[in-house]
């Protein structure tokens, strides 16, 4: 059996929260990107897009997010596309990701006035123009409390990563656990770390939720 200090532990789920952190990054930005082509979708005069993008939304948000990992790692060889447990993780994270804060925003979006879509209208703005220049600066500023808020979550999600062989926190903490036999001090830290992560983001978004309602209250 390999003798683990304390000291080993710790600096071998440090370097695997790398992972972590940059997976979480990756769902987010890149999510994020979706998210915003899937909101002006969302919200668009066309029925027929919006009745896409809330199908696209209902079913991400709709089916586990392991199911949704199952099927991207171990369906795609299946139809012969073979793909790492990285990009399977990353893809299956950005669209999970993509729908939630499509659905987040587009709350957000419809927290302004329909008075700015028409005042937009009225100078002759496209709908494009409306959303990007008056409705989204305002719902802009709605949604950073809540966006910061669902980064905790994906963050949490990755742990879900290290079931198709993705090496992340999680995982590292497992298999360590299987060589040391110290499951309590070694998942002990595993917790800590994604507390360590998350905390912050906790903290932020409440402090941003505190800041807009008193800012509505002037």
């Amino acid at each position: 059996m390999t003798e683990f200090t304390l000291w080993d532990i710790a600096r071998n789920l440090l370097l695997a929260a790398r992972w972590t952190v940059l997976l979480s990054l990756v769902a987010f930005v890149c999510g994020g990107a979706v998210g915003l082509l899937l909101l002006a979708m969302r919200v668009s005069p066309l029925s027929w897009l919006r009745r896409v993008v809330s199908l696209y939304v209902e079913l991400f948000q709709g089916t586990p997010l392991l199911m949704q990992l199952f099927l991207a790692f171990f369906g795609l060889p299946l139809l012969g596309v073979d793909v790492s447990a990285w990009v399977a993780a990353a893809v299956t994270l950005t669209l999970y990701t993509s729908a939630y804060l499509a659905d987040i925003w587009r709350g957000c979006v419809e927290a302004v006035p329909r008075g700015q879509w028409a005042a937009g209208a009225s100078l002759g703005m496209t709908f494009s123009q409306q959303l990007r220049y008056i409705v989204w600066p305002q719902a802009r500023k709605i949604a950073v409390a809540p966006t910061v808020g669902f980064l905790v979550q994906v963050v949490k999600s990755t742990a879900l990563t290290s079931i198709i062989g993705f090496t992340e926190l999680t995982k590292v903490g497992t298999m360590i656990t299987n060589t040391a036999f110290r499951p309590f001090p070694i998942y002990g830290m595993v917790a800590l770390i994604y507390f360590a992560m998350c905390y912050p983001l906790t903290w932020y978004a409440r402090r941003l939720e505190k800041a807009q309602r008193a800012q509505a209250h002037r």
